[in-house]
């Protein structure tokens, strides 16, 4: 029986032309976060990317949006109407793109761009890259997903995918998936450079 883990091999992918990125509706206490984020901003304006985000005003949602903003960017928004106070939404962006649920908003956010990067933050900035990182390993898109590490944050993240690994819950070739950087210009080049290939995320069908 042939299975998709029998057959891996390249994927095509889109040239950079609008990063997502996930990130928190706080700032937080880190400096070396904040830094960070308005270098992404920069590093995305300096290179031509366009910015896709949740649309907030607020933490570093607002920060990028603004820092990119600034720079002469382009900035578009995405936020389920109705879900946060109408003083969450940024007014000031190229284009705000309303959606009906959560569900909605991050589909519409992994249409719009061709790679995706995780800043800091909690448990919706995780819980977005997981599933987009989940569609990877399917082989539903092949577009690069990416971790800003700043200061060590996700290192405990990156030693529980290793641990995956090691036990055989997650394909090395998979694992390579996720790309990280604590230097946002040389993430964005690590985008660049990325061949992914479809390995299929069953371990044990390839022997069936």
């Amino acid at each position: 029986m042939s299975s998709p883990a029998s057959s891996p091999g390249p994927v095509s992918k889109a040239p950079l032309r609008r990063i997502c990125v996930y990130c928190a509706s706080s700032t937080g206490t880190n400096e070396h976060v904040i830094a960070a984020t308005e270098a992404l901003a920069r590093e995305l304006v300096d290179r031509g990317i366009e910015l896709v985000y949740g649309g907030g005003a607020v933490g570093l949602m607002g920060l990028i949006a603004d820092t990119v903003m600034a720079g002469g960017g382009v900035v578009t928004g995405v936020l389920p109407t109705g879900l946060f106070p109408i003083e969450v939404a940024h007014a000031g962006l190229t284009k705000l793109t309303e959606v009906g649920s959560m569900h909605e908003r991050k589909a519409e956010m992994i249409r719009l761009a061709d790679g995706f990067i995780a800043l800091p933050g909690g448990f919706g900035t995780l819980e977005e890259v997981a599933e987009v990182l989940t569609w990877a390993q399917l082989g539903m898109h092949a577009k690069p997903v990416g971790f800003l590490n700043v200061d060590g944050f996700y290192d405990h993240l990156l030693g529980f995918f290793d641990r995956c690994v090691s036990d055989h819950m997650l394909k090395p070739k998979n694992r390579d998936l996720v790309l990280c950087d604590a230097d946002p210009g040389k993430l964005l080049d690590a985008f660049t450079d990325h061949q992914p290939v479809f390995e299929g995320k069953w371990i044990g069908l390839d022997k069936i």
